[in-house]
């Protein structure tokens, strides 16, 4: 018994961000002390490192459920399957639905138990959680529904990533243009088929590394509010995974029995384009090679990093044919790999 992706979807909300609305915030750095630096020369900066120039946000009507229940739907329809026969929905995330205006998150019921809601899913035997992984939270719940269909607890599971980080962002961070909005669905089953998720690795790391994500005051030290915020020590983060994320995925491929050689496409958690670059080419080197130009599809251009979403949302662009220079096709073998808060890394290898 194999287990294989059979339906994707993913919702990409409508608000486009882009770094010139940012020209009017007022950056400080972690001390409280303002940038020196004008805000165009600082947008610059931005672009050049991470390779982002726009984002997307939700809007005050809707909340991470709600996008996560449109995601899943797609993917529903595209798997072609009734609802009713899910064993599983796991919705990986990280800060629940935080309402538009407030401070506070909300995860009672979990976000899970409103996707099955939303989606009228009657079925009591249809098991729904969450999962809070980081920005690999995504592979994780996949890896999860992996092992229950394995293990005959499962046949059939719904795996989400879904996250607005547009709600937890502080104005006064420079890293907050790092972050957006998305959602990211997959459907996987229990098949005769060849292929599918070959090997999977996971790995936390709690000494040091388990704060360079947090949640933290506002950089802006005159404001007098009690609202947390996410943050990152971003030359930490990076180095921590060129460090990490390279090797993880060398083990989870010669666990797989594959070759380097038989990789199609590596799809990398879209944190920060020059470290994906990074990542990709220490990956290759450990195998004394150079990656081939067109192995890493890369959305963070145009869709910025939506955290546990930006996977899932690639994998559908893909799919969808909506990167041309990007196909898939039966048979070829690719790597899913991400890093994040914990500090986690994961990967998983599949055969379509």
């Amino acid at each position: 018994m194999n287990v294989k992706i059979i339906g994707v979807g993913s919702y990409i909300p409508q608000q486009i961000t882009t770094n010139e609305s940012f020209d009017k915030h007022e950056f400080y750095h972690e001390d409280g002390v303002r940038y020196d630096q004008d805000n165009q020369t600082i947008i610059k900066k931005f672009k050049a490192i991470t390779g982002i120039e726009e984002r997307r946000y939700i809007g005050p009507e809707q909340n991470n459920s709600d996008i996560a229940s449109l995601a899943a739907d797609k993917a529903i329809e595209d798997a072609k399957i009734d609802k009713e026969t899910l064993d599983y929905i796991i919705v990986a995330h990280n800060y629940g639905d935080v309402y538009s205006g407030s401070s506070q998150s909300d995860t009672v019921p979990s976000i899970a138990t409103r996707v099955k809601h939303t989606l009228k899913i009657q079925n009591p035997e249809c098991v729904a959680y969450d999962l809070i992984f980081g920005c690999p939270g995504w592979i994780e719940g996949m890896i999860q529904g992996y092992a229950f269909i394995k293990a005959n607890i499962a046949k059939r599971c719904l795996v989400i990533g879904s996250e607005t980080l547009s709600r937890v962002v502080d104005p006064h961070d420079r890293d907050s243009m790092i972050y957006s909005d998305g959602a990211g669905a997959t459907i996987i089953e229990a098949t005769t088929e060849d292929g599918g998720i070959l090997s999977h690795y996971s790995a936390t790391y709690a000494m040091d590394e388990s704060h360079f994500i947090y949640f933290g005051e506002s950089n802006n030290a005159e404001k007098k509010d009690s609202r947390k915020y996410i943050k990152m020590y971003g030359r930490k983060i990076y180095e921590f995974a060129l460090n990490n994320v390279p090797n993880a995925m060398k083990i989870c491929l010669e666990k797989s029995g594959h070759s380097i050689h038989d990789i199609k496409k590596i799809f990398l958690h879209q944190a920060n384009e020059k470290m994906d670059e990074a990542i990709l080419k220490r990956f290759y080197k450990l195998y004394g090679l150079n990656p081939p130009n067109d192995i890493m599809p890369m959305s963070i251009e145009k869709l910025g990093n939506s955290s546990v979403a930006t996977i899932p949302t690639l994998l559908d662009l893909v799919r969808k044919k909506t990167y041309t220079e990007h196909t898939l096709k039966t048979g070829d073998v690719v790597i899913f790999a991400s890093v994040g808060a914990g500090m986690n890394i994961n990967a998983f290898v599949y055969q379509l």
